[in-house]
């Protein structure tokens, strides 16, 4: 059985609070720290680059989870300062060749995720499973902070878990990654999910120490080890 992991994104961090924030996450044994990563073509926004990432790997030594809402990810790996025990996603419709972006991914030292967005059916995903470690379902459209779960992504994860099981890959993790509240944070893990992307809606809705270690504590109380 897993482990249940939390991943806080960094994207919800107001930059003069990323060194205070990070501090807390290490000190409440945050699991990785989720960047992402877009470039205004695969989603219509732009955010945190190579540069934020490299200054991250100087503050902590907490992993980190990229995830590469970019085109062609396949070529742009190095860009990023990744390493060994780091978190990679890829998504299937960012790239006509998914095998081989989650091969260059590993060869890096990284888990490699297979990210998909919410309308994309789970067989794109299908002949990877024997060489990822999570898949991650999107439960928002992606490119933005602060939108409402698609319901429908809820099934989407229970059907994944079962195509899972069905097939002999229970060792594959689900990451789930769009408005993963309190509120909604029992209907996720009900269907299946062991891993969270947690932003706005959850603990960095406020941006005050006390109410960040207050809101993990309160999370983690929904997420006992299974």
């Amino acid at each position: 059985m897993n482990q249940e992991m939390l991943m806080p994104s960094m994207m919800c961090v107001a930059p003069d609070r990323v060194a205070e924030t990070v501090k807390i996450f290490e000190e409440e044994k945050i699991d990785a720290l989720h960047i992402d990563i877009m470039d205004g073509s695969f989603v219509p926004n732009f955010a945190l680059g190579t540069d934020y990432c490299r200054h991250l790997k100087k503050l902590s030594h907490i992993p980190l989870d990229f995830h590469l809402m970019i085109d062609r990810p396949e070529d742009k790996l190095s860009w990023f300062p990744i390493e060994k025990g780091d978190f990679v996603s890829i998504h299937a419709e960012s790239t006509r060749h998914l095998q081989r972006a989650i091969d260059r991914a590993a060869a890096l030292g990284a888990k490699p995720i297979a990210a998909i967005n919410p309308a994309t059916p789970l067989c794109m995903v299908e002949e990877v499973l024997d060489c990822v470690y999570t898949i991650l379902v999107m439960t928002v459209n992606p490119g933005y902070a602060g939108q409402k779960i698609i319901p429908s992504t809820i099934k989407k994860i229970a059907a994944l878990r079962q195509m899972l099981n069905e097939t002999g890959h229970e060792h594959v993790r689900i990451q789930a990654d769009g408005n993963i509240s309190y509120a909604n944070l029992p209907a996720v893990r009900g269907a299946g999910c062991d891993m969270y992307v947690v932003g706005s809606s959850g603990f960095l809705g406020s941006p005050e120490a006390d109410a960040v270690r207050t809101g993990i504590a309160r999370f983690r109380e929904g997420l006992p080890i299974k």
